[in-house]
């Protein structure tokens, strides 16, 4: 019994320092080597040098000024990156169905055009940092008067961050919204008195 104990306790200190010790370590020091910006959280500094968010985690922009985001259901008010999930309401819902009306009828407000749905629904982590290049020039109008810019100059500034597909075959077309609102400050300037 003994003997069958300090093997049982062997296997498992090796396996515990292979699987928890070694293994993590290996992959971090191969994906720092490999992709080290990915590796250290895509994160993104302004002009300042600052740390402004990361391109992987959708932030709240509410000022026209800038391109928003989908809505969040991370956390209690949205955006939480230590809750990352979606709302678990079903498409039965009146929850939903009154956030959703009340976020249509706020951006109808902004065009007459229709409202991409994208603008209107969470995403299922409720943290997507990206729009289709579509969603993003529909907010190009509101954009451009709020910054007092001609609208060909916020609708250049959102094509030249749209990015393509992976590989030229995975996934869609897509603009990072935290990307987009850095360029936007860089080419055309903070707007004055703009929150985010």
């Amino acid at each position: 019994m003994r003997r069958e104990t300090m093997v049982a306790l062997r296997a498992t200190a090796f396996t515990l320092v292979l699987t928890g010790l070694a293994y993590p370590l290996v992959t971090t020091g191969v994906a720092l080597v490999l992709f080290p910006h990915r590796a250290r959280g895509s994160l993104v500094s302004d002009e300042k040098g600052q740390v402004v968010g990361s391109e992987l985690i959708a932030q709240a922009f509410t000022s026209d000024a800038y391109l928003q985001g989908r809505p969040s259901a991370a956390g209690e008010k949205g955006y939480d990156a230590t809750s990352s999930g979606g709302s678990n309401l079903g498409p039965t819902s009146k929850a939903l169905r009154e956030r959703a009306q009340k976020e249509l009828q706020r951006l109808q407000a902004q065009s007459k055009e229709p409202v991409p749905a994208e603008l209107v629904t969470a995403s299922a982590s409720g943290l997507d940092p990206h729009l289709s290049p579509g969603a993003a020039l529909w907010q190009a109008p509101r954009i451009a008067k709020a910054r007092g810019v001609a609208e060909e100059r916020v609708r250049a500034v959102i094509d030249g961050h749209t990015e393509g597909r992976d590989l030229l075959i995975l996934g869609e077309p897509r603009v990072n919204v935290l990307l987009v609102n850095l360029a936007l400050d860089r080419l055309l300037g903070r707007p004055p008195l703009a929150g985010r």
